[in-house]
């Protein structure tokens, strides 16, 4: 049985046949930039870019290593260039409320045009404004309306005193303004003068005072209306000179845009904003002294022309097609933008101008890719995102504004309407965490584009590598591959999915392998990357990373780690686990051991017991505890207990890989019959004895013929394995060579009967008519066993009560009368219970 159930050398590997490929070099191939071996993902993935209705965002799932993020990128991007550029979004001051800048939307390019248009304007005001108020005109024309003023006010100071002397006064200036003072004898006399005067006289001249008084009022208030039409006349003829010169100019910025009326708005603003602070064009510089030049500005000195700037938040001039953002730290800030502010003397200011732009901002009317991991780190980040998605607009808030007792004043910016897809790259498990517990998010990323970790093998797969290790190298400048390093590419890719039918698509793992190959060509002074280089880099990989598999091996080779590869042992099997250290795995074999003995059926699991054991172990312990009840325990309970351990191992175990392991050891342990070391087992067993896959079979294979090869092959050394997992190997060559040189034998089995058979050279048996399994099987010796352990204790019984009964008649005198009969019952009491027992 055991010759049927070995495996052939062609089984235990696929071979990519380099002839199979249609080139000899791969400079050869076409350079191409798709989604490789994710029909699935990318058809999720298209649906989830095309359609427009709200909610159909995309969360693209799969392990890291898959290339997702690299290849939605490219993917994505490709896919934006057909679509229309967005347009172009500025900020602007706001004259009417100046805490509330204005969004303006603009065509692409407008956006960097309105800018230098803007600028350009205020340097024109800068230079011409004072240029024209030099003038002679300009100042001809406000000389004349001095004159005018003063004129007019002599007029009016000529009539007063002329009424004056009319009634007898006379007007003096005087610090606290005009005064007046009665005239006798054509001299103004002094008060004490006026103090000598007939009280007739002075309350005449006092009642006339006071009517000259409010003369006076009336004429000082026609000075004053005469200077503020002056004023006015003078405010006049500025506006008129800067109108003249800001009005050509801002008309042929408006002429620029002529389907904007947001931009005609704000230019008319502009333009009244400018005449009605003509004041600060007028400015001219002033001669500081050296002190004055040391002294820091301060938020009061910034120029006044500043409001007249235009802040491009998003400039789509060089865009073509559709926007593609990739925000690799998406904080809050990243996202949603900032209000930047300046710090001057212990204080900080802002303004309109210092509004940055966020990765939403940029994305807007595009695509925004997200790491899911790096934005839920972010909390409030999340929140904004959902928060930006469904309102469909970009609020930009100041979080420290939300943390203060006490409000203090800062920019509200308008916000901007947003129409943006989002994709999230993100794990599984995050996905499927985010589905639970997070009702927004499954209302807003309807899509699910899964991404799986590997695919078929088929001329088409191996070709699609082929064009993958071009593109690489093309980008990367690396050595280009012959058709014999593309093969062991491909089978290696074989060997990581883990499958004869499979490749994998984490092409993060196929491109390290690809540089490190062509690293290695160049190390060996080849121009091309061929088998060689590929092993080469296979095997440096994992000399970089198997220093622990070898202490663990020496240890073994040593004989502190008590590890049998020859001979036979009752009740002891070599089972086989696989270790994972980073990135890298491997197997390890670890001896087995069970004890049976008299109880109730009960099956200890040591690792269990003291919680060292995971939950699927335990469910294989409990599921190999099953068979043997349904298998020997058909006519009478189980009589014995059994205690299961793995020996010299330290840490958790979990995983039902081990249960036929744990079965053959008890089978024999049981039996009697000895079991052989040299062949190490896995495989998974269910309650009717059926052996079932497991995973990591190539590593476990290669663990234990390690380390049988360290102690020299006999020739009877092999592994037992699960029929279902012969597609899965893909073993080294030497342990291919060494099967075929029949050094070492790979057997697949498909029961527990099969491989106990192989384990210890006994068939297992099978139950006749009867009910019986034949003389010299191991079950029937299991069955014997089972039977010699439920007799004895009954067997020990009837002794002890032979014994007891001999006692009493041979050497022990009867009761004598004198004993009341409560005396005899109490001394008769205890055989008459070991006798109901």
């Amino acid at each position: 049985m055991s010759h049927s159930l070995e495996l052939e050398p062609k089984q235990l590997r696929r071979v990519c046949d380099p002839a199979d490929f249609d080139f000899e070099m791969t400079d050869e191939l076409p350079l191409v930039e798709e989604i490789i071996g994710q029909p699935r993902g990318c058809r999720a993935l298209v649906f989830g870019l095309d359609v427009r209705s709200p909610g159909f965002n995309v969360y693209v799932l799969g392990p890291a290593g898959t290339g997702r993020a690299t290849a939605i990128e490219r993917f994505v991007q490709h896919r934006a260039e057909a679509d229309e550029t967005p347009f172009d979004w500025c900020y602007v001051y706001n004259f009417a409320e100046p805490h509330r800048p204005e969004a303006i939307l603009l065509l692409p390019g407008q956006g960097r045009a309105l800018c230098q248009d803007m600028a350009g304007l205020v340097e024109l005001l800068r230079i011409e404004i004072p240029r024209a108020f030099e003038e002679e005109v300009y100042e001809k024309a406000l000389l004349e309306v001095q004159q005018a003023k003063e004129k007019r006010q002599s007029k009016v100071f000529s009539e007063l005193d002329a009424h004056a002397r009319q009634e007898g006064f006379a007007l003096m200036q005087t610090p606290a303004g005009l005064n007046i003072a009665p005239i006798i004898e054509e001299q103004a006399i002094s008060p004490e003068q006026f103090a000598q005067l007939p009280p007739e006289t002075q309350k005449e001249l006092e009642a006339k005072g006071r009517q000259l008084q409010g003369r006076i009022a009336e004429a000082m208030r026609q000075v004053q209306q005469i200077a503020k039409q002056a004023r006015q006349e003078a405010q006049e003829l500025d506006q008129k000179v800067i109108t003249a010169i800001a009005a050509p100019a801002i008309q042929e910025i408006a002429e620029k845009y002529p389907d904007s009326e947001e931009i005609r708005l704000y230019l008319d603003q502009v333009q009244a904003d400018i005449v009605a602070h003509v004041g600060d064009f007028k400015v001219q510089a002033v001669q500081q002294s050296p002190v004055e030049a040391m002294r820091l500005p301060t938020p009061s000195t910034e120029p006044s022309f500043l409001r007249y700037q235009v802040n491009l938040l998003v400039d789509n001039s060089q865009t073509t097609g559709a926007p593609v953002v990739i925000e690799n730290n998406p904080s809050y800030h990243n996202l949603m933008g900032r209000v930047e502010h300046k710090a001057r003397i212990g204080a900080t200011y802002t303004d309109f101008t210092m509004i940055k732009a966020g990765a939403l901002h940029r994305a807007n009317g595009g695509y925004l890719i997200l790491r899911a991991g790096d934005v839920l780190s972010n909390p409030l980040a999340w929140e904004a995102l959902k928060r930006a998605v469904k309102t469909k607009e970009i609020r930009l808030e100041e979080l420290t504004q939300q943390y203060q007792l006490v409000a203090t004043a800062t920019l509200e910016p308008e916000p901007i309407p947003l129409e943006v897809k989002v994709v999230l790259v993100g794990s599984p498990s995050l996905y499927y965490r985010l589905h639970t517990a997070d009702e927004d998010f499954r209302k807003w990323f309807k899509v699910k584009a899964d991404f799986d970790v590997d695919m078929d093998w088929t001329p088409e797969t191996q070709r699609q590598y082929a064009l993958f290790i071009r593109t690489r190298c093309q980008e990367e400048g690396l050595l280009p591959f012959d058709r014999t390093g593309v093969a062991q590419v491909v089978e290696h890719g074989a060997r990581l999915a883990a499958d004869q039918e499979k490749l994998t698509t984490r092409f993060g793992l196929v491109a390290d392998l690809v540089r490190e190959a062509s690293f290695w060509a160049r190390h060996n002074e080849r121009s091309v990357v061929t088998a060689k280089d590929v092993r080469q880099a296979v095997e440096e990989q994992t000399y970089r990373a198997n220093m622990i598999e070898e202490r663990e091996r020496e240890l073994v080779q040593q004989g502190t780690l008590m590890v049998d590869t020859e001979g036979e042992r009752m009740g002891q099997v070599n089972g086989l686990s696989v270790v994972t250290i980073g990135n890298y795995s491997f197997g390890r074999p670890s001896r087995v051991t069970a004890r049976t003995f008299a109880g109730k059926g009960q099956v200890t699991a040591i690792e269990r017991e003291v919680d060292m054991s995971g939950r699927v172990h335990n469910k294989g312990v409990l599921t190999l505890t099953s068979f043997l009840n349904a298998k020997f325990a058909q006519r009478k309970p189980l009589s014995l207990s059994a205690s299961i351990t793995f020996e010299q191992t330290y840490e958790r175990i979990d995983g039902d890989s081990a249960s036929s392991t744990e079965l053959y050891a008890l089978l024999s342990s049981l039996s009697g019959y000895p079991v052989k070391q040299e062949i190490a087992v896995t495989g998974s067993v269910n309650q009717h004895g059926e052996i079932q896959a497991i995973g990591g079979a190539t590593p476990k294979i290669e663990g234990f013929f390690q380390i049988c090869q360290a102690r020299g092959l006999t020739g009877e050394q092999g592994v037992i394995i699960p029929t279902q997992n012969v597609r899965h190997l893909m073993l080294r060559q030497e342990v291919v060579d060494a099967v075929r040189e029949k050094k070492f034998h790979i057997y697949a089995i498909r029961s527990i009967d099969e491989g106990i058979a192989i384990l210890s050279g006994r068939a297992a048996g099978e139950l006749d008519k009867e009910g019986n399994y034949p003389q010299g099987t191991l079950y029937r010796a299991v069955v014997e066993r089972l039977e010699e352990i439920a007799k004895k204790p009954k067997q020990e019984k009837e002794e002890n009560e032979e014994e007891e009964n001999e006692s009493n008649t041979n050497g022990v005198e009867p009761p004598s009368a004198e004993h009341d009969d409560e005396d005899d019952e109490n001394k008769e009491g205890p055989v008459e219970k070991d006798n109901g027992d």
